[in-house]
């Protein structure tokens, strides 16, 4: 693995890092292909350990150049999430809706509504290795 591939989860305590370095593995193949096509936004997701807003860590995945990477958005993201770990990882899997997340409260969101709507569990590879 090449330095300017280093894994997003280096440095990381969160299960959302690791989860996110298969997504970036994931949109290196044909999925992410599709998915460039189907949905073609950068987000920005921000997650905290136990409660939104304290000591988040920022990832970006970018649809647009089928980019995942540790750190804040260059340039505006067409929409942020933030979650605490065990929230994003359960909406991921899909073990719980996003409306519902979002209106529960385990999950917020700033930016374009269309593009958020767009952020489905499709986007993450199936849990087989999770």
């Amino acid at each position: 693995m090449a330095s300017s591939e280093r894994s997003v989860a280096e440095g990381s305590k969160l299960k959302s890092a690791q989860l996110l370095d298969l997504v970036k593995a994931h949109l290196a193949t044909d999925a992410g292909k599709d998915l460039q096509q189907k949905i073609g936004y950068t987000y920005q997701i921000n997650i905290a350990p136990k409660k939104i807003g304290i000591d988040e860590e920022s990832f970006v995945v970018d649809l647009k150049n089928l980019k995942v990477y540790k750190g804040k958005c260059e340039g505006k993201p067409d929409a942020t999430f933030s979650f605490a770990d065990d929230d994003f990882m359960a909406v991921s899997s899909g073990s719980i809706n996003p409306q519902m997340a979002f209106v529960r409260g385990k999950m917020k969101i700033k930016g374009s509504m269309s593009a958020a709507q767009k952020f489905t569990p499709d986007i993450f590879p199936k849990p087989s290795k999770l």
